[in-house]
């Protein structure tokens, strides 16, 4: 028989030292945090009793917790007017952040369509480009059609004519978007308005007379049609709910697209985020009455097909950890299928069909290379990148002779290019002109070994000639999770961070898919910790080599990166002495009933079950916060717009570690009211918030007061 007990009470007996003057460095002081009421909730876990003494900050709603946001805010707001450097970090920010900029375009015919914001605007604006060498004009301009800075355009399909454009247009960081048609004939957007949603894909049918859209909610994804000039209440239902007496629920996500010859229309289903298992059928539009058909169904693997001069291509890692592309002939099992490019020990990232090239982009030490094939596996070529950095898979049509592909890191800002796929000469699409002399950085790539003596890659950046004294600031950040390779990419925030005189550094943590499968299943359910350990052992090799000391340490994650900073806050304060922690996940017993959390159930596991409980208690940050620790100076980063990640796990946490900490440190709240998660917000709103963050991580790594 199990004995019940109740878990954490000692955080709600002790309280902490809280009532103490609160020192930031550079002479920065403040009050103690604004009170928080202590009303614990006990939920009752396989025996198990536990205390949550913060459960009323899960409503966002109630008037208690808007009291607390404001106060917080306010809070934190006192920080910020007493940081001296924040007025220069705006500055300089903002001269590396507000330059040009322009998405991978969509080719129709030799019409080119993109995103594209001019330096010193704070949105993109949707663009045609008639012919290569013709001049750009602007379509839809965001600020002609809202007031608010926030409102963002995202580009979503163009018309096989040309002639249509389907935008999205969403609010702050939210993932939900409105999606407007725009007639380029006429200059006017049509009546025809998908409402708010999720739309995880939007394309136009093949004469243009209608969309086919896939809408997800709580319940699960639905694709329909709509025709154009007909009202979205009678849109028809083409797919979803079940299939094959399978039931079609929540945490299956699909897609639509219609195959470059108008032929197909497939769907592909992903079961939970990441998926397990990728489902794919298809319905011939020249019969469209038929059922759909079975390309791939009810295997524990993952696959994406590409429809090309009248066969299926299909990358997938079915018994190939490390993927392989295959020729695939639907009603056959895969193990009949004919190989085109076999698995090797660099796991494939992506890989994609434009003209009558096939492109397999790999990571070779997480450092990308992109082969080039003909359509029988042949090998032909590669694109030469010319050093450490990140090139995009090619971006393109099979029935087109172009493609774009973009090529970066950290030192190096991104580059657009178009590569002809019949010759392979290149040319530059897009070039931002950045303040930043990236001849005077380097980047370099070094080994070091995890707990278990797994052997981790990391990056690390820095101005060259830059000593290895200890005595450095350093900035690191990390993922760790769902299969997401994170590799040398531009940002404006970090290349600051380098000009100042401090060294990024990024270690490639297990959990990703920087080396396949395999290095994702190490980091995941049970094994979710070899992720946090990987991290702890990047801060020790980074001291032991001088590159910094705990004092001078600072780090950096959102998301499931932000459950990474939740981790180290609570599982080795000490190695660190400032933490910003964005939108992150820190309930990991509640997570999956808010929200998208329960797509996530595949990565982390439930709490309703009793063995995923049990590993989740033992790192989920909020129910491992001690009182009477001396914890570093964080900064909890989110805002209500967050409407994939619930900023209910950022409000509990704050409240909980400013009654628990005992450094006399900062813990403080920024809590935007029109932010979220999602990019979307205008460049002087980012602007400002990379340089609250940055502010924060630069002064809580400087020489310590006599107070500390």
């Amino acid at each position: 028989m199990k004995t019940a007990y109740a878990f954490g009470l000692a955080i709600l007996a002790l309280g902490s030292g809280t009532a103490q003057t609160i020192h930031g460095r550079d002479g920065i002081t403040l009050p103690p945090p604004p009170p928080a009421a202590v009303n614990p909730v006990y939920d009752s876990y396989f025996g198990i009793r536990i205390a949550d003494s913060y459960r009323w900050l899960e409503d966002a709603k109630s008037s208690e917790t808007r009291t607390f946001i404001d106060a917080e805010n306010e809070y934190t707001g006192r920080y910020f007017k007493q940081a001296r450097i924040l007025p220069h970090v705006v500055d300089d920010l903002d001269a590396l952040e507000h330059i040009a900029a322009w998405s991978i375009p969509i080719q129709r015919m030799d019409r080119y369509y993109f995103l594209k914001r001019e330096a010193g605007e704070d949105q993109a604006s949707i663009y045609v480009r008639r012919g290569w060498t013709g001049k750009d004009e602007r379509l839809l301009d965001p600020a002609a059609i809202s007031r608010d800075p926030n409102t963002s355009l995202t580009l979503v399909d163009v018309s096989r004519d040309g002639n249509l454009i389907a935008y999205g247009m969403r609010q702050g960081g939210a993932d939900e978007t409105v999606v407007h048609i725009f007639n380029l004939k006429t200059g006017k957007t049509l009546e025809d308005t998908l409402p708010q949603g999720l739309y995880h894909s939007v394309e136009f049918t093949t004469d243009g007379s209608g969309l086919y859209y896939t809408r997800t909610n709580m319940q699960g994804s639905l694709l329909y049609l709509h025709v154009l000039g007909t009202r979205v209440t009678r849109d028809a239902l083409i797919f979803g709910r079940e299939f094959r007496g399978e039931p079609l629920g929540p945490i299956d996500l699909f897609g639509s697209e219609i195959t470059d010859d108008g032929r197909y229309l497939v769907v592909t289903i992903h079961r939970g985020v990441p998926a397990r298992r990728v489902d794919i059928v298809f319905r011939d539009l020249t019969r469209p009455n038929t059922p759909f058909e079975v390309l791939v169904w009810s295997l524990d693997a993952r696959f994406s097909a590409t429809w090309a001069k009248g066969a299926w291509y299909m990358q997938s890692d079915y018994k190939a950890p490390n993927g392989r592309i295959l020729r695939a002939d639907p009603g056959v099992a895969p193990e009949a299928w004919t190989t085109i490019v076999p698995e090797a020990p660099d796991a494939i990232q992506n890989s994609s069909i434009v003209g009558s090239k096939l492109y397999v982009t790999r990571l070779k030490d997480v450092k990308t290379e992109t082969a080039v094939y003909t359509l029988d596996g042949k090998l032909t070529g590669a694109i030469p990148y010319g050093g450490i950095g990140t090139g995009s898979t090619v971006y393109g049509r099979t029935v087109d002779r172009y493609g774009f592909f973009s090529f970066q890191s950290f030192i190096q800002p991104p580059t657009l290019f178009r590569i002809d796929t019949l010759t392979g000469k290149r040319e530059i699409f897009g070039q931002p002109q950045v303040p930043f002399d990236a001849s005077q950085y380097e980047l370099r790539q070094v080994f070091y070994t995890s707990r278990d003596g797994t052997r981790i890659p990391m990056f690390i950046a820095g101005r060259k000639g830059l000593k290895q004294d200890g005595t450095a600031r350093l900035l690191m950040t990390g993922y760790g999770g769902f299969e997401v390779s994170f590799t040398p990419v531009w940002s404006p925030a970090w290349a600051w961070w380098m000009e100042q005189g401090g060294w990024f550094a990024l270690p490639n943590l297990r959990g990703g898919g920087e080396y396949g499968e395999h290095w994702h299943e190490q980091a995941m359910f049970e094994k979710k910790q070899n992720v946090f350990d990987d991290w702890f052992a990047a801060a020790r090799y980074l001291i032991a080599q001088k590159y910094t000391s705990p004092d001078r340490l600072a780090i950096t994650g959102a998301s499931n990166g932000g459950l990474l900073m939740g981790a180290a806050i609570t599982q080795h304060p000490e190695l660190f002495s400032a933490v910003v922690c964005g939108y992150p996940l820190l309930d990991m017993l509640r997570y999956q009933h808010f929200l998208q959390g329960s797509h996530w159930t595949t990565e982390y596991g439930s709490s309703d079950n009793e063995t995923q409980f049990r590993d989740l208690l033992k790192y989920s940050p909020y129910q491992n916060v001690k009182a009477g620790t001396a914890y570093p100076a964080i900064l909890f980063f989110t805002g209500d717009n967050d409407t994939r990640v619930d900023p209910l796990h950022a409000r509990k946490m704050t409240a909980l570690v400013q009654a628990a900490s005992s450094s006399g440190r900062p813990v403080l709240l920024h809590y935007s009211t029109s932010g979220g998660h999602s990019a979307g917000v205008s460049v002087a709103q980012r602007v400002q918030d990379d340089a609250d963050q940055l502010t924060f991580l630069w002064t809580e790594t400087g020489p310590a007061t006599a107070a500390q």
